[in-house]
């Protein structure tokens, strides 16, 4: 009986010791610089989210939060350094969608697992898409487009690139409405918008980040928004589901994750920071000025969120027939 006891008593205390470990290292966090991996070249939609928030959590916590853009790899490259990177809140990752949940099912082969290498902390922005064309494309609402879409030999749409949720989009409207449209990827929003201006393509569906501004001054038509709700920014443009198309309803969304393994506590933290920012006035402004309603959640929740949308795009991939490599 002593022995048992003896045993239990070693087995209580090294748990209290690793449990205390565990809240020490939340306590103290961060106490060194902490690099936020944004697995995309600098400049991208990632970074309106990224940047602000990083600069924030440098002044609240008093550590430094580098941002450290490395693209390449559809978002791949980045990612898989942040899920190789040791659990203890120093590398973190700011993201698109993209290497999170649609990725996994594009790409034949992948250097990690987001699903069990890294954990989700927050949504950060959730941007509705839309759809738009050239004003040469004799159409003016969804219904005349794929009316005459039908009629033509040929037709394509551009996006900014493969597995980007432009491009997922694009094959979800594919799917929906069996129409044969060839995709165009470009290497970024940016140099697709110049084709779509200068007529080279006819349509493309992009974030309202980065179309915004095209939408404005009246150089695109803006045909349809792909959330599940008409935006505030263009109130007069009609959703997919308004327009005929309910299963077409999506979002370029942004989070922050962790590698797997972070302790729950330190990860609750960084949440809770997070979402303190969030609020503020600032990021307020950065919400309304994307189009994105306020998205921050708690990890688990987040979690739930993430696996949804791996369900939803794997779907779409194998109904495409995506593939990137």
């Amino acid at each position: 009986m002593r022995q048992v006891s003896r045993v239990s008593k070693v087995l209580f205390c090294a748990i209290a010791a690793a449990s205390f470990s565990v809240s020490a290292l939340a306590q103290n966090w961060p106490n060194s610089t902490v690099t936020v991996v944004v697995p995309w070249p600098p400049g991208g939609p990632s970074d309106i989210a990224a940047r602000p928030i990083a600069k924030r959590l440098t002044e609240d916590l008093g550590q430094p939060f580098v941002i450290d853009n490395r693209g390449g790899g559809g978002g791949n490259i980045g990612s898989a350094a942040v899920a190789r990177a040791p659990a203890d809140g120093n590398t973190l990752l700011i993201t698109s969608s993209a290497p999170i949940v649609i990725n996994p099912s594009l790409y034949k082969k992948m250097a990690f697992d987001p699903s069990k290498d890294l954990v989700p902390i927050t949504n950060l922005l959730r941007v509705p898409l839309v759809l738009v064309a050239h004003p040469s494309v004799p159409a003016n609402n969804l219904k005349e487009l794929i009316a005459y879409i039908k009629t033509q030999p040929q037709f394509s749409y551009a996006s900014a690139g493969n597995g980007t949720p432009q491009h997922m989009t694009g094959e979800l409207f594919k799917s929906v409405t069996k129409l044969d449209i060839t995709h165009v990827p470009y290497k970024g929003s940016a140099p697709a918008i110049s084709d779509l201006l200068g007529g080279h393509v006819p349509i493309m569906f992009d974030s309202m980040i980065a179309i915004m501004p095209h939408i404005k001054s009246g150089k695109v038509k803006v045909i349809a928004v792909s959330g599940a709700k008409r935006s505030p920014l263009i109130p007069d443009v009609p959703t997919f589901a308004e327009s005929g198309l309910p299963a077409v309803v999506s979002y370029a969304w942004y989070g922050f994750f962790a590698p797997a393994g972070t302790p729950k506590p330190l990860v609750a933290k960084i949440n809770a920071e997070t979402l303190k920012i969030m609020k503020e006035p600032a990021f307020q402004k950065i919400l309304a000025d994307t189009g994105s309603d306020y998205v921050g959640d708690t990890p688990e929740n987040f979690a739930k969120f993430v696996k949804e949308e791996s369900v939803k795009w794997a779907k779409v991939v194998k109904e495409s027939g995506a593939t990137v490599d």
